[in-house]
């Protein structure tokens, strides 16, 4: 057997939360990259009543147990992640899962729940309109603010992401 001095440096236990980080990481960031790029541009082009409907039924959904974990756990598991980093030496990868908590806290969590929920829950109390222009105006209105918004949501896990992956790879080494 051929000794592996990089990965005997590196405890067990740092690894499986450094996996742990990335999962989580690539689960929020895959969340909001398909709103971004599929759900709500195809509610863009349905019948605004049914968008309306659609998006309210969604948002009363995503409050849930298999959401919860990657949606809120993701910033206390990079943070303590770094931590664990930082205890075993390895700076660069500390400060990297540390900036991926931060940006992904602020960036993602914080931005979700300061605009993107305030939204949800105005949306929620509309009465969905018979007329169809009142409904195009009530969802354009919404669609467009909410989706910039989700864009900031979804750079953020991207780069925390990346961010992750670069911890990930100086986790090995053996002075970082």
């Amino acid at each position: 057997m051929i000794p592996q001095p990089h990965l005997a440096k590196t405890p067990s236990l740092v690894l499986v939360f450094g996996l742990t980080s990335l999962l989580l990481s690539g689960a929020i960031f895959g969340f909001f990259y398909a709103w971004t790029c599929s759900t709500v541009w195809g509610l863009d082009a349905a019948d605004p009543a049914v968008a309306i409907a659609a998006m309210q039924a969604m948002n009363a959904s995503v409050r849930n147990a298999v959401f919860a974990p990657a949606f809120l756990g993701t910033p206390a598991v990079l943070v303590l992640t770094a931590g664990m980093a930082w205890a075993i030496g390895r700076r660069i990868s500390a400060q990297a899962f540390l900036a991926a908590g931060i940006l992904y806290l602020i960036g993602g969590l914080l931005v979700t729940m300061a605009i993107n929920v305030p939204m949800n829950e105005v949306l929620a109390l509309v009465m969905i309109p018979d007329g169809t222009e009142d409904a195009q105006r009530i969802w354009t209105g919404y669609s467009a603010d909410w989706q910039a918004w989700n864009i900031v949501r979804t750079l953020a896990g991207c780069v925390s992401l990346a961010l992750v992956g670069l911890a990930l790879l100086h986790l090995r080494e053996a002075r970082a």
